[in-house]
């Protein structure tokens, strides 16, 4: 079996036989459903690849879905502009950093749909593509934006530069909410969440599904998809660890199994841990060794936290699903970025319980950021 570790273009995955755990019935329904989104996931966790996946199909790309779910649940396979922003692959160290990127960006598009000289900020400029697309094709646009919150995570610590990403970035996102008639569907991803200031008020009708149950396994892969995609495979790791096939899948959920992104929600494993297991039959911290972002440590040095709360601690969805509190708390940021997830909750008082999704990232937490988490004044013991 070929793995895609790596491979973020659904395209390569489909023609290049690799493994695929077909998620395009949840692809499908998020589509039809014709809304702005914004999703939250972790890293590595096919964030691009869903997005890949979205805009093979509203360019029309059939051939990329054959044998899956949605194969049968299109008919009419219609064909979209797309708008592709990928703001992931960039060091943002200056105001140039991002410019630069959505000028890149802009110009592959403008090469296609034109550009009227006129327009010189990044906000004409896309506004101008979206009416521009929509008038040469007469289909409405599709807007998919990955990983927007890149620039400003690398900006934390520096609050002049974080400054100017969010305004920048706000008056580009707040173009979807005013060209919203020409725009048949949106899709922004990121690992973390700035709502209430700045990056999005101006995108109020911006659907969060990043705690929506009906979305929760669109990213990930769940125990019942392993026994149906993986289970031969699961034998040979067994084998070549000498244990049965059953305490290999024990392990397998102990090591990366967990995560739950809405309470009551079947837990869903990393993805890049459990398919470098798989292919390496070897069990490793593989996520976790991939590297912690800067923008954890650079949190976790502004606060003074006790870290033998940190697994017991109650706390709001508002505070769960926004960064806007992260002065307050660093609890949002490492649950956001996959380090804690929902353990529990209590309907009487909306509050949530979290936890460490599996024996991985604890191992890596305590290893790693354990150091930073220690409270001044508070000895290590």
């Amino acid at each position: 079996m070929k793995y895609p570790l790596g491979i973020q273009s659904f395209e390569k995955l489909r023609t290049g036989g690799f493994a695929y755990v077909d998620k395009t019935a949840l692809v499908y329904q998020m589509a039809k459903a014709e809304q702005h989104f914004f999703l939250s996931r972790p890293r590595r966790f096919g964030k691009s690849l869903l997005l890949s996946t979205l805009e093979a199909y509203f360019l029309g790309k059939r051939e990329l879905f054959k044998g899956l779910a949605m194969e049968q649940l299109e008919q009419d396979w219609l064909q979209y502009p797309v708008l592709h922003l990928d703001l992931n692959a960039e060091k943002y160290d200056s105001p140039a950093a991002l410019e630069a990127v959505l000028d890149w960006h802009f110009r592959q598009w403008e090469l296609i749909y034109g550009r009227d000289e006129n327009d010189t900020t990044p906000t004409q400029r896309f506004k101008s593509l979206i009416r521009k697309a929509n008038e040469k094709t007469g289909m409405k646009v599709v807007v998919l934006v990955d990983e927007y919150d890149k620039p400003v995570l690398q900006a934390i610590g520096n609050p002049e530069l974080q400054d100017d990403y969010r305004s920048t970035l706000k008056a580009v996102f707040g173009v979807a909410k005013s060209m919203d008639a020409y725009i048949q569907f949106g899709l922004f991803t990121g690992v973390t969440k700035f709502s209430k200031v700045s990056v999005f008020s101006d995108l109020n009708n911006l659907t969060d599904i990043s705690m929506d149950e009906r979305y929760a396994e669109l990213c990930g892969i769940t125990e019942a998809e392993i026994h149906a995609n993986f289970d031969s495979e699961v034998q040979l790791v067994a084998e070549k660890n000498g244990m049965t096939k059953e305490e290999c899948y024990a392990t397998l959920k102990r090591c990366y199994d967990g995560y739950h992104f809405e309470a009551g929600t079947v837990g869903m494993y990393n993805p890049y841990s459990l398919l470098n297991t798989l292919e390496r039959k070897r069990f490793k911290d593989y996520w976790f060794e991939t590297g912690t972002p800067s923008y954890i440590v650079e949190v976790i040095k502004q606060h003074s936290y006790d870290l033998d709360r940190l697994t017991s601690e109650e706390v709001t969805a508002d505070l769960l699903g926004s960064l806007d509190s992260i002065d307050k708390s660093p609890l949002p940021i490492i649950y956001q970025s996959g380090y804690l997830t929902i353990k529990g909750y209590d309907p009487e008082f909306g509050n949530y319980r979290l936890g460490f999704p599996n024996e991985e990232v604890e191992r890596g937490f305590t290893k790693f950021l354990m150091q930073y988490y220690i409270p001044e004044g508070k000895e290590e013991g």
